[in-house]
């Protein structure tokens, strides 16, 4: 697996929630700076146009009270006018005369262009920005009272000067709070983001573990700290728990898949290579010649080990088809006259054992299903309890039939299945020739008989269980009653668990 190292391309994901985070500051701090100096500079503008109107007026008063031609302004010389006060005199909208209050208190004619930077200013109380050369920008107005017009106008460089001062006192602020914001943010988002790192960390080194061979157990998980599903770290390491746990059970049961094929491979190759050898034996004893064995006798042992060889054979094929999952043959089969004739046939099999059968039928025993495949299942159920058992012991076969299910039980006194190898009773080649006694004479199984009953089973829909002690061992067949059958006569077993 590559990862791929940090590079200028490349940002991590704390890196872009802290830039996200810090942009996102960034632009609230200036639209509530941009905020704050639109309404500070129109409140400031609007407090000296009120100061130019005041202005404006103090100058046509002190004009009304003062006799002099129309280049007198003298009123600049009374109480109340700032300092940078701009006062003009306007006839026929021309300016006549035109004076600054200077910063000792005098007054001082403007010269011809500044003057000229008052030229178009009408008389009806409308306020101008201008800019005066030497002087600055200025708001300006010019007031018609009862008398001859008078322009008075204010500096706007206190406006802008207080308006500066704002600006960058905001942006010192902003830089501030940016910053420790910036810091916190990214100590908050590292905290925060260090489960999901150790969920990274986990699923690298469940990645790295050697998925493909062998048996796979003790996978990394992630710690139980960073599985809180109320976050969303909490259900990333939740999930991947989750996900660990299907991949080691799969892997698990893969491994143990792997092991049953091996162990089938190597008991059907042995079990395959017996007869044959035997066959082979008999065969060279043949070819040799001589009076080492006599045809007729080495001709019986060879015909005993094909057919031997031959079921075995058969008994693989079956399986293999149900593995397939090939539907089986349906037609309604009455249970109590199948169970009976394989309790006939394996009586006169078995002549040493005490074989019973009892019956109890709440209603007709029927089933839907195929009746050979049925009966192989009774019939193995029986040959197991036969072989496995010493004369005399006694096998009960009972038919129970429900309104809901019909159950076949096979149950024997014998000495019992080992515990250890009642687990696998259902696999294929599980013999227990070394833990059961058997009646003499009798040669050993394949070790397909009850993997076949449980498959057939299976393939009908119905459930195949065994208990067993020294001196009771009981197997269990659950079937449904008659019209279920075709339901379940397609499902896909393996029979193999």
């Amino acid at each position: 697996m590559r990862v791929r190292s940090p590079g200028l391309g490349a940002r991590t994901l704390r890196a872009r929630l802290v830039l996200f985070t810090t942009v996102t500051l960034a632009v609230v701090c200036v639209a509530m700076a941009l905020a704050t100096v639109f309404v500070q500079r129109s409140h400031l503008y609007a407090e000296l146009d009120q100061r130019v109107r005041d202005a404006a007026e103090r100058s046509q008063g002190g004009l009304q009270r003062r006799a002099g031609d129309p280049t007198d302004l003298g009123f600049l010389n009374e109480r109340g006018q700032p300092i940078g006060t701009v006062a003009a005199r306007l006839v026929d909208g021309e300016v006549t005369a035109a004076e600054v209050v200077t910063s000792n208190g005098r007054h001082q004619p403007l010269t011809a262009a500044q003057r000229a930077a008052l030229h178009g200013i009408t008389s009806d109380g409308t306020l101008h920005t201008r800019t005066i050369p030497g002087l600055g920008t200025y708001r300006i107005t010019a007031a018609r009272g009862d008398g001859p017009p008078v322009l008075a106008g204010l500096p706007t460089d206190a406006v802008q000067d207080t308006l500066s001062d704002v600006v960058a006192t905001e942006a010192v602020i902003a830089s501030v709070g940016l910053a420790a914001a910036g810091a916190a943010c990214a100590v908050v988002i590292r905290r925060q983001l260090r489960p999901l790192g150790r969920v990274a960390d986990t699923a690298a080194e469940v990645a790295r573990a050697p998925l493909d061979r062998g048996e796979v157990t003790g996978l990394t998980r992630v710690p139980a700290g960073d599985t809180d599903i109320r976050t969303e770290a909490g259900q990333v390491g939740a999930a991947l728990n989750h996900l660990i746990d299907r991949v080691e059970s799969s892997l698990a049961e893969r491994q143990r898949s792997e092991d049953r094929m091996r162990r089938f491979l190597a008991d059907a190759s042995h079990e395959l290579r017996t007869p044959l050898a035997s066959i082979a034996g008999y065969a060279e004893l043949m070819n040799q010649g001589g009076t080492k064995i006599e045809p007729a006798r080495a001709w019986r042992r060879v015909s005993a080990q094909s057919a031997r060889m031959t079921g075995l054979v058969e008994d693989l094929l079956l399986l293999a088809r149900l593995d397939e999952g090939r539907p089986l043959r349906a037609t309604e089969v009455n249970l109590a006259t199948l169970v009976a004739e394989a309790v006939w046939d394996a009586r006169a099999a078995g002549t040493g054992h005490d074989w019973q059968l009892a019956l109890h039928l709440d209603e007709p025993a029927s089933v839907t299903g195929d009746p050979d495949r049925l009966h192989q299942v009774v019939a193995n159920l029986l040959a197991n309890a036969r072989v496995h058992t010493p004369p005399g012991t006694r096998v009960a076969v009972a038919v129970e039939a429900t309104c809901a299910r019909r159950v076949i039980r096979v149950r024997d006194d014998g000495p019992g299945i080992p515990p250890d190898l009642l687990p696998s009773v259902f696999d294929r080649f599980t013999r227990a020739d070394t833990s059961r006694s058997r009646s003499a004479g009798q040669g050993g199984g394949s070790g397909l008989g009850l993997a076949i009953a449980a498959a057939i089973t299976q393939a009908h829909g119905g459930d195949i269980g065994v208990r067993s002690e020294p001196g009771h061992t009981e197997f269990t067949v659950t079937l449904h009653r008659s019209g279920d059958g075709a339901r379940l006569e397609r499902k896909r077993v393996n029979p193999s668990r």
